[in-house]
């Protein structure tokens, strides 16, 4: 596989090195893998604080920025940061009003956020956590005791984001990225295999007639594998799969998401199709939000989240945010 890079064991610091250079809003320390927000820490506001395994991009340093994370530790390629990362970040974010830790439900990041919670607390820094468990596809998985995060981390992000840069209180902005995630729901399919940098060659066998219903971004397998769907079939069985399992009762929040290698050409007919199936079951779309914002490197495929929302999630969601991945509003 041809891949744009220098070698396998640098592909993150490289890549960390040229976000620094593109965005100087930020401070990327490539050394201890932490990428802060440059105005850290606001006085009177939260800190969010978040972080998981590269190859997710723009996930998670991409949203750093007023409105949604003070900080984010990347890890290598499908592998959790480490605790020190965490507990540097919290610190380097923490104003005395407390930071949130937002951690995806795979199992090296919940052991690792929950150790730099106790690193950071022994520092005198308080900490909320909101796990992100939207996945319906799989109960658990290859990396998990439970249910997968995928998409609603984004919706997490932003909405508490923007709870703490009106400088709500840590329980209050926590209670509200619980809320969220509470109401969230994700379906993923993978037209084709991820390939890491360390591997150079598909992760798995997905043959060229066929594809994979309900993966994980990092390439878990799914609940089944049929012969190849057309964008209205496989709208159809993600979007049911959704609405079997958190059944529509108001507006949601919609995100189509490309998985790294799916064209906005075809993500939009997508989006078009799950639009289609939501207006059939009855369900108001209040926003939607359609691009590559959590990938599985080149992986091509989508997955659909649907977020239900309340008239104060709505305005959260619609509040100003800056971050080189998501700005509107500023």
């Amino acid at each position: 596989m041809k891949m744009l890079i220098n070698v396998p064991e640098t592909v993150v610091a490289d890549a960390l090195r040229g976000m620094a250079a593109a965005y100087p809003d930020l401070n990327v320390d490539v050394e201890n893998r932490v990428i802060v927000r440059r105005d850290a820490p606001v006085p009177g506001q939260v800190g969010l604080v978040s972080g998981g395994g590269s190859g997710h991009e723009p996930l998670h340093g991409g949203f750093v920025g007023p409105g949604m994370l003070a900080a984010a530790c990347p890890g290598e390629v499908f592998t959790s940061p480490v605790p020190d990362q965490m507990a540097r970040a919290a610190a380097a974010v923490d104003s005395g009003a407390g930071v949130l830790f937002i951690v995806k439900n795979y199992t090296g990041d919940v052991l690792n956020f929950d150790m730099a919670a106790e690193l950071a607390e022994d520092e005198g820094i308080q900490i909320g956590k909101v796990l992100v468990n939207d996945d319906v596809a799989v109960t658990d998985s290859l990396f998990t005791a439970g249910r997968r995060g995928t998409g609603a981390t984004l919706f997490v992000e932003k909405i508490a984001g923007a709870a703490a840069a009106e400088g709500q209180p840590l329980e209050r902005v926590e209670a509200i990225g619980r809320q969220v995630n509470d109401s969230s729901r994700s379906f993923g399919v993978a037209l084709s295999a991820v390939t890491t940098p360390a591997k150079g060659s598909p992760t798995f066998d997905l043959p060229p007639g066929e594809l994979e219903l309900g993966i994980g971004i990092h390439g878990e397998p799914g609940r089944e594998r049929r012969p190849m769907m057309t964008s209205g079939e496989i709208a159809d069985f993600a979007v049911n799969a959704i609405l079997e399992d958190m059944p529509p009762r108001g507006p949601v929040l919609v995100l189509v998401n490309g998985m790294g290698a799916t064209p906005l050409l075809e993500l939009f007919g997508f989006n078009a199709e799950v639009q289609r199936v939501l207006a059939e079951r009855g369900v108001a779309v209040a926003r939607t939000l359609v691009g590559n914002y959590v990938t599985s490197l080149d992986m091509a495929g989508a997955s659909v989240t649907l977020c239900q929302v309340d008239e104060e999630l709505l305005r959260l969601w619609d509040a100003p945010v800056r971050t080189p991945a998501l700005r509107w509003g500023m």
